[in-house]
């Protein structure tokens, strides 16, 4: 056991000399190692961030709770549009008739949403997402309030003309200004601030969840009509009564539309598993292409430290020689080479990790991306294990190198 130690030492000591004379060798053989390991980590980075990032939008989405559209979300098979569209539209007097009969769901609320121009003073937010809402709406989607306060059912029932404003709206208009009491411009008319919501930031990486107003639905209608365009979301209390609670709001929908029990259904039921489910097909083709990508990399990289192996030992054939003539066993010289060659791997990997750091905040810029210990740690193990698998025929040819032979080599 001290003979292993003592030669790991020695090992080590003749692999860093051997790097050290041949610099432009080395920086050229780990230049193979950092474009591998940078992309080993970028993959990394991404489908972490995808993953977290995905994690948070279900949750702004609301796992436990049931869309009720004209139009089902568009996920996967035939998407039957010329169908769709001759479905009547969603009503908001279905509000009241579905929490009378569904008596689990635990809240009831109508939606409806466009893009719009909002205005305060000379500042302008143009394309910030409107949602017209019934009162609990802010409990269906999830949306707890930062300052002030959300509007209530009279507010709703007398079409007020107040708004709750997302964090992007109130950085945007109001910069360092408390917005509550102020009073803003849409489509020319005039609300009052009344609550800002808490921050969420963006909806599966890409849509800023909070550059949103929320105002009454009445009052929305009043600008812009509700004849068509309605969501209904039923929430329950959690996840396992959802599952029982999707079949009440279908039997609760075909009561209020008034279906025969031979007719098909005239709207859509969507739900957050949907989105799931089509993620998981989706990352499974973005990890496949990733993970051949990166197995490209560093199969190139291994075979250029591969290469750089066997003219290292062809080089170093008479010093191979001289250590055996003098005692050295095959797996010293075995271990010596490897050495060399997990070195080479792993000054690579700490390159490659240093500028992945850069490479993540560059797409954090455009997607999502995220890194932790563990991917620094797995950068690593995989550097090391390169060094190994590829060193380890030069490595072999080295420590079988008949000593007499090796001598005579000039």
């Amino acid at each position: 056991m001290n003979r292993f130690f003592i030669s790991l030492k020695e090992g080590s000591k003749i692999a860093y000399q051997a790097l050290w004379a041949n610099k432009m060798r080395a920086i050229l053989t780990t230049t193979c190692i950092v474009i591998g390991i940078v992309s080993v980590t970028a993959m990394n980075t991404i489908s972490d961030g995808i993953d977290r990032s995905f994690e948070s939008s279900m949750d702004m989405l609301g796992r436990n709770v049931v869309f009720v559209e004209k139009w089902p979300w568009g996920f996967g098979g035939e998407y039957k549009w010329w169908e769709y569209r001759n479905r009547r539209e969603m009503d908001l007097s279905y509000v009241e008739q579905l929490r009378r009969l569904t008596p689990s769901a635990s809240a009831v609320s109508a939606s409806a949403n466009r893009n719009t121009t909002i205005r305060y003073q000379e500042r302008v937010v143009e394309r910030a997402g409107l949602n017209g809402a019934t009162a609990s709406y802010f409990q269906t989607a999830g949306l707890n309030i930062e300052d002030g306060r959300p509007f209530n059912e009279d507010e709703v029932q007398r079409a007020a003309r107040v708004v709750v404003i997302g964090g992007s709206i109130s950085d945007a208009l109001f910069a360092d200004t408390d917005p509550i009491g102020k009073q803003v411009r849409i489509q020319g008319q005039r609300f009052l601030v009344i609550g800002t919501l808490e921050r969420q930031g963006n909806f599966l990486g890409l849509e800023d969840a909070d550059n949103r107003i929320v105002m009454p639905i009445s009052a929305y209608g009043t600008i812009y009509g509700l004849r068509a365009g309605i969501q209904l979301s039923v929430q329950f209390p959690d996840e396992e009564t959802l599952v029982e609670g999707e079949y009440e709001v279908i039997g609760a929908m075909r009561q209020i539309r008034q279906l025969d029990p031979m007719d098909d259904d005239d709207f859509a039921i969507n739900k957050a598993a949907l989105f799931e489910q089509e993620f998981q097909g989706m990352k499974m083709v973005i990890y496949g292409i990733g993970i051949f990508l990166t197995g490209l990399a560093l199969f190139v990289g291994g075979i250029g430290v591969m290469n750089i192996m066997f003219v290292s030992v062809k080089e170093r054939t008479k010093e191979i020689g001289i250590r055996k003539a003098v005692g050295a066993k095959s797996w010293e010289i075995l271990l010596q080479f490897l050495i060399e060659s997990i070195v080479i791997c792993l000054i690579g990997g700490l390159i490659g990790v240093l500028l992945s750091i850069g490479v993540t905040q560059l797409l954090n810029q455009f997607f999502v991306a995220y890194m932790d210990w563990t991917t620094v740690l797995n950068a690593i193990l995989i550097c090391a294990f390169v060094g190994i698998l590829f060193g380890y025929l030069p490595s072999s040819r080295a420590s079988k190198a008949d000593p007499i032979e090796s001598l005579r080599y000039e």
